[in-house]
């Protein structure tokens, strides 16, 4: 839900903040004060391309932000989690758009690309108007009003997996054909990994090769270095380090008599005297298993010259020459194999094949009905604002079915005939802006609880509308506000009766340059409104008691619907689930 909306040096707005709530808010104002720039700056928010006409004259950008509350929206909050831009439950949209045309955009104060700005505004709010950001002009925003309505995730859930088990078959079968006769790259490889495996190129082996190696090159010096450490640690003929810890350690045991300390000093050298046995038989056993052998050595010398042949032959480290011929074995295992997989794979994609036919048969069935059932409500209300004879269907495409599509096997569209006697056209080239938005509140009103977006904003749906339909139309929005965060701009004081807060925005010169004011209006304000709505140039008491009755109506109307509501759902619950 939207709950703070900030603008600065936008259009004719030098700085504003709106606080919004739950149910219906209307704006009104006099012709070209800008009650659509709330709407044009939740547009730009919600990813339009930058214009520098909105920068406000003399500025050097314009700054705009929303704030929204993530309550109950699942959706958006995963999506902050999983773009790395959740910040403890906030989730502000900000947008600085320069004189010179340029745009930045921030979520939770990160800097974003326009395409996540976008992808995550389609979350939070929709826009229902007479511009190009209408959301419901869109295929995918339809197919998925849809789906939403038949209440098919299970459905969904089973065409998405066969789809992605037919399509990864199909890749795999791609793969396989685009090789060819693959017979000269089999003995290629046949050839490559009979050479890789005359040597043992495990990392272990390749250790204790080179270990081995140099070993026998130093076996010289080696053997001089052990003879030597055993002549000094325990030589019988010279004095050895052992000789000469033992006549210490008598030498101190005597003057310990008369300094007991010093028998400290005599454990300590005991225990020296056991290191220096131990290091005195390691070197020993060292010693006797080094030899000169020139042809031992020659033998490792051939051997590791046939590793660092194969390391530089495939310009490898010779530890990664393992993994290089795990990897040719691999392949070849693959290649030949592939005239059995590839009959195999002719099998397995009918199956798959079948299996996504199947489930995506049952998907249709669910949207044949749910569309059926959002056509008779949205014709029902169509005729209810204004739009008499006029006919609301939803069209099933099917798709070619050659490819395995995620979606299903048909595309939908939405079709619209405004007047009685007219064919049935996409709602996309329906040429009234007010029929557009009246027939998007018709589809909202009969799909609601559907749609999962919690703010829907609404751009002069009265326009070229009066009197008892422009009456209906505000009811239908208040009725829409009991479930979703509603705004509405509008001209109409039928209409502006039925919000739940209101916002009148008004224009004067200051200094010589046009600015715009936005104000929220208490009980008496919102009075004083609807009478200038209604009463024109001159406002008299006539004007205000029609403003209190539309109000009073309003409530009292609210009031029996929501009991006439609750009378209801005690059978609802009841009962089964209607499509």
């Amino acid at each position: 839900m939207l709950s703070h909306l900030a603008l600065k040096d936008f259009a004719v707005v030098r700085a504003t903040e709106l606080e919004f709530g739950p149910g219906m808010t209307v704006i009104s104002g006099e012709t070209g004060a800008g009650k659509s720039l709330l709407v044009d700056a939740l547009g730009f928010l919600s990813g339009l391309r930058a214009d520098s006409g909105v920068v406000r004259h003399g500025s050097e950008r314009a700054e705009l932000s929303a704030d929204f509350d993530l309550t109950g929206n699942a959706l958006a909050r995963d999506w902050l989690r999983g773009n790395e831009l959740d910040e403890d439950g906030q989730c502000q949209l900000r947008r600085i758009i320069r004189a010179d045309g340029g745009s930045r955009a921030w979520i939770n104060g990160r800097p974003v690309t326009l395409a996540q700005l976008t992808e995550l505004a389609g979350l939070l709010v929709e826009i229902h108007g007479q511009h190009e950001h209408q959301s419901l002009l869109s295929r995918a925003s339809q197919l998925a009003l849809l789906d939403a309505h038949a209440r098919n995730e299970a459905e969904r859930a089973a065409v998405q997996a066969t789809a992605a088990a037919w399509q990864a078959l199909l890749a795999e079968r791609e793969h396989l054909q685009a090789q060819g006769d693959v017979s000269d790259r089999i003995g290629w490889l046949e050839h490559q990994l009979a050479e890789l495996e005359r040597e043992d190129l495990e990392p272990a082996a390749l250790e204790a090769l080179d270990l081995a190696h140099r070993r026998h090159a130093h076996a010289s010096g080696l053997i001089e270095a052990c003879d030597d450490a055993l002549v000094r640690l325990g030589g019988e003929d010279s004095p050895s380090l052992a000789r000469q810890l033992q006549q210490t350690r008598a030498a101190l045991a005597r003057a310990a008599e008369h300094e007991p300390r010093l028998a400290e000093a005599d454990t300590l050298l005991e225990g020296a005297g056991v290191q220096v046995e131990e290091a005195l038989a390691l070197v020993g056993r060292i010693r006797d298993d080094l030899e000169v052998d020139p042809a031992r050595f020659e033998q490792l010398e051939r051997r590791l010259g046939r590793i660092h042949d194969l390391a530089r032959k495939h310009r490898l480290a010779p530890a990664e020459l393992a993994a290089y011929r795990d990897g040719v074995a691999a392949e070849l295992a693959v290649l030949r194999g592939a005239g059995e997989r590839l009959d195999r794979l002719d099998s397995e994609i009918a199956a798959a094949s079948a299996a996504w036919r199947n489930s995506a048969a049952t998907l249709t069935g669910t949207r044949r009905s749910a569309g059926q059932a959002l056509a008779t409500a949205t014709t029902a209300l169509i005729a209810e604002l204004g739009m008499g004879g006029g006919r609301f269907l939803v069209e099933l495409e099917p798709g070619d079915g050659a490819r395995p599509d995620p979606n299903g096997a048909e595309r939908v569209e939405f079709l619209v005939a405004a007047n009685a006697g007219q064919p049935p056209r996409p709602l996309r080239k329906v040429a009234s802006g007010g029929e557009l938005s009246r027939i998007s509140l018709a589809i909202e009103v009969a799909a609601l609880g559907s749609d999962a977006v919690p703010t829907m904003v609404f751009d002069e749906v009265d326009s070229g509308i009066g009197g008892a339909v422009a009456e209906i139309v505000g009811r239908k929005l208040r009725a829409l506000g009991r479930a979703r965060q509603v705004l509405c701009v509008t001209h109409l004081p039928q209409v502006a009766a039925q919000g739940h807060a209101h916002y009148r925005v008004s224009k004067a010169p200051v200094e010589g340059i046009t600015r715009s004011a936005v104000e929220l209006l208490d009980d008496g304000g919102r009075e004083a409104e609807l009478a200038r709505m209604l009463g024109g140039v001159e406002i008299g008491p006539e004007a205000h008691a029609a403003a209190r009755r539309l109000l009073d109506e309003a409530i009292a109307a609210e009031a029996d619907a929501v009991e006439a509501e609750e009378s209801v759902r005690p059978a609802r619950r009841s009962g089964t689930r209607s499509r």
